[in-house]
């Protein structure tokens, strides 16, 4: 008995030292996550128990969530891309002139989009996988060349008017049952807007490919360890430079969805975009150092930082600075337990 004891114990402890730090991670950023609303909820009031108060964040954090989806790949790989927010604004300033100034048309706005980003993803992916140039001196010089072109496109923020537009703009996906009473007592129905459903679409399918596909366990392999991926038959330069070019096109993607948000273009938008799609991958679980990280815990760490800024606000602290402090200490709390779990993984 006293064996069999001892060897359901082992197993247990086996089956807790082999929790991935991928999957630990997770959990703690989704637990932390329902913490923070259930306690909104409590201590301010019941406005967070209306559906709409999520859909409404979901809403304002569409486009992050695309471009921490890109961030997350590349710091999987072991880099960094820091030009998504230059390159969301050049995005929607091409886009918004092209629509207003030569009466462009809203589908081949999307293609212009699209373009720019994959544009910027493969030159920037050339340089940091086949010329072996570090990818933040690549990214920070892509940063700054996005936001010139983008002043360069036009220097004054302007709404665009262009008819076609703003029907896609003013798209909304209706989710039944989940509508609430105004004070007026008339029944309001919950909804989220087109951008949010690209969102969740891009969320979908860049789990499925890092869990499912053999390029997906490549970005891992290749961000674990290099030299151990080329013993494995990788193609490390290949690898890399596919992850640059996929978070080009989620720059480009999530461009045009917070270009459908805010139906402007302005030298301004995005502007710190890409630090928090860092921050949002890192609470949600990836590793700066590679090999680790989940698209769910990503999605989780965008909902994060945008809960704790209504948290804030919510509180009568509207300044810029209280949503930085709050969500500055929230970054060093996933930072300390990601080394914990690093320290963790070497005593196992």
């Amino acid at each position: 008995m006293s064996n069999n004891k001892s060897s359901a114990s082992g197993g247990f402890m086996d089956k807790m030292k082999n929790l991935t730090d991928t999957n630990l991670l997770l959990t703690i950023t989704i637990v932390i996550f329902f913490l923070m609303y259930i306690g909104a909820i409590i201590f301010q009031g019941e406005g967070f128990l209306k559906p709409q108060t999520l859909f409404n964040l979901l809403n304002a954090n569409a486009a992050l969530i695309i471009l921490a989806c890109g961030l997350s790949l590349v710091m999987i790989t072991g880099g960094i891309d820091i030009s998504v927010g230059g390159v969301t604004a050049l995005v929607s300033m091409s886009c918004a002139v092209y629509l207003d100034f030569k009466g462009g048309n809203v589908f081949v706005s999307v293609l212009l989009a699209l373009a720019i980003g994959l544009a910027f993803g493969a030159f920037q992916g050339f340089l940091v996988a086949y010329l072996d140039i570090q990818p933040f001196i690549v990214t920070l010089a892509g940063m700054f060349f996005a936001r010139g072109m983008t002043t360069i496109v036009n220097n004054a923020p302007f709404n665009v008017a262009n008819e076609a537009f703003q029907n896609l703009k003013m798209t909304r996906v209706v989710i039944p049952g989940l509508g609430s009473t105004n004070k007026k007592g008339v029944y309001i129905d919950a909804y989220v807007e087109i951008g949010v459903i690209v969102a969740i679409l891009v969320v979908i399918a860049m789990f499925c490919m890092l869990r499912w596909t053999k390029l997906g366990r490549s970005f891992y392999a290749v961000g674990g360890n290099q030299q151990s991926a080329l013993m494995l038959g990788i193609n490390v330069k290949r690898t890399r430079f596919i992850s640059h070019l996929i978070c080009g096109l989620l720059a480009g993607i999530g461009g045009y969805v917070y270009f459908l948000h805010v139906g402007s273009g302005s030298p301004s938008h995005a502007t710190g975009a890409e630090m928090d799609a860092i921050a949002s991958s890192i609470i949600g679980g990836t590793m700066l150092t590679g090999g680790v990280g989940n698209i769910i815990g990503t999605f989780f760490g965008v909902m994060s930082l945008g809960l704790i800024q209504n948290i804030v606000s919510s509180a009568g602290l509207d300044q810029a600075w209280w949503t930085g402090i709050t969500r500055a200490v929230m970054l060093c709390l996933f930072l300390v337990i990601q080394s914990v779990v690093m320290t963790r993984k070497k005593k196992g």
